[in-house]
């Protein structure tokens, strides 16, 4: 990676320092014989990034959205400058080699001689519950660098743009072209926000959870655990919405950003129509600065409606031996194999209560400090998927997920996130999420848009197969909500 620096402050970059950035990196692309990749970061005004989203993005792209709300940050991907899909056991290592390989090819530029949040190139990663997909519309791993990012951590707010430069490349059409989407994405994300929702009568619920199935797969999985053939399993279900009209994927977002601003609000799009979207809680792994953090994030109990009530659930989940045996499975999970890798992990001794506005959580929070040269990929291929998402022993967990289950679980319980040029990360695990289709499903001619729902509940022994399926219903009602 080769870098270079300009200290103007005035709203568009100096064009001569930028231009000759430019041409060192075309210089370097006839010296190497290979395109270069030239990473433009400045800094804007603060915008919205949804509404970026909305004005911008165009179907065909990939993008991907993360914001957490509560810590006043929000991180944007439009289009693909350059783009990978994986498939097979092997995709974490291989996500890992493409991305070192563009990076060695990356040329970087920042704007302000000051730190940047969200400055330089990011690469943005989703993969797949399962290495082996049996109908997912996504590949099991999937890498792109944007070419355009926006970004902002508190005041401060970043564009990026992700550039190809070879032999051939116009620069000053190149130039002209970055100074207009700069201009246009300042422009648009000050747009009044013309977000509304859809209503009920738009929907036909075609396909509702089959709470007896459920109930007997919990059940069956009981026996299971009772003969010790394993510890834990999370079963999940779905639920397929039809649609006379479109889904609206910001709006959707938008509603869950205020609805759950504690959580991590996501989407993820293919490019072929297809998003991942939702509102979840768990964080598998961040990395600033050399100190990972992630969560131990299992047992559930549900908010009261009341001071009183809540406590009181809040305090019969904390003294729930059920609830700290699965709370516990994950917390040894984590800890382990971070010290596998070679890291220390630092917990409390004691979980505390992560209430969120419709479900409160045991969470034992987790840190170590990168002392080694781990990569963050390496972390999460050892991390996923952890108890929380799967069960105890991981291999026996999936194999019986797999019996269990009647659907591909797709992009839900999976990791997302990004990472960039300096190994800083931020991943999540795709839960309490719907995939939405964009298409028009030519199934019975009937024109309509499909939209599926997933939600999960950790079965351990002295688990209640009537209390899972409403813990599983709460969290799919709170996703059916963000759709209307």
């Amino acid at each position: 990676m080769a870098y270079l620096s300009s200290s103007h402050t005035d709203r568009l970059p100096n064009h001569k320092e930028l231009y000759q950035f430019l041409v060192a990196c075309q210089q370097a692309s006839v010296e190497k014989g290979c395109t270069q990749i030239a990473s433009i970061s400045v800094e804007i005004p603060r915008v919205d990034p949804l509404t970026v989203l909305q004005i911008i993005a165009k179907p065909e792209h990939f993008q991907f959205y993360l914001e957490k709300r509560k810590e006043n940050e929000s991180i944007l991907a439009i289009d693909a400058a350059i783009s990978a899909e994986v498939e097979g056991i092997n995709r974490f290592q291989h996500a890992k080699t493409v991305i070192h390989r563009y990076l060695k090819d990356t040329w970087i530029w920042t704007e302000q001689q000051k730190r940047m949040s969200f400055a330089g190139p990011h690469f943005f990663c989703f993969f797949t519950f399962f290495a082996v997909t049996q109908e997912s519309q996504f590949s099991s791993a999937t890498i792109f660098l944007p070419r355009w990012q926006v970004a902002y951590r508190k005041d401060s707010c970043t564009f990026v743009a992700n550039l190809q430069v070879d032999p051939s490349v116009n620069l000053k059409v190149l130039l002209k072209e970055l100074y207009n989407h700069i201009s246009e994405i300042t422009w648009s994300g000050h747009q009044p926000s013309s977000l509304t929702s859809l209503n009920y009568s738009q929907f036909i619920n075609s396909h509702s959870i089959k709470a007896e199935s459920f109930k007997s797969a919990v059940v069956s999985a009981l026996k299971s655990i009772h003969a010790n053939q394993f510890s834990k399993i999370v079963l999940a279900n779905a639920i397929d919405i039809v649609s006379h009209q479109p889904f609206n994927v910001v709006n959707s977002l938008d509603n869950l950003r205020q609805r759950y601003p504690d959580c991590y609000i996501f989407c993820a799009s293919n490019g072929k129509g297809q998003n991942f979207l939702g509102a979840s809680p768990e964080r598998l792994i961040s990395i600033r600065d050399h100190l990972l953090v992630t969560d131990a994030l299992a047992g559930s109990a549900p908010r009261g409606r009341r001071a009183t009530e809540d406590a009181d659930f809040g305090d019969r989940l904390l003294g729930s031996e059920k609830e700290q045996r699965e709370h516990q499975f994950v917390l040894d999970f984590i800890t382990q194999r971070l010290s596998e890798l070679g890291l220390i992990p630092q917990y409390l001794p004691a979980p505390q209560l992560l209430k969120l506005s419709n479900i409160q959580h045991l969470w034992t929070p987790i840190q170590a400090q990168l002392f080694t040269n781990v990569h963050p990929l390496d972390i999460v291929a050892q991390l996923h998927p952890t108890p929380a998402v799967a069960g105890v022993p991981t291999q026996i967990a999936q194999e019986q997920i797999r019996r269990y289950e009647t659907f591909d679980r797709s992009l839900y319980a999976a990791p997302l996130g990004w990472i960039d040029y300096q190994g800083n990360c931020e991943f999540i695990v795709g839960i309490r999420s719907a995939l939405i289709d964009s298409n028009p499903s030519s199934l019975n001619h009937d024109n309509t848009y499909r939209a599926r729902l997933y939600a999960g509940a950790g079965i351990v022994a002295g688990s209640d197969p009537d209390k899972e399926l409403a813990e599983i219903q709460l969290k799919l009602q709170a996703l059916l909500k963000a759709l209307l």
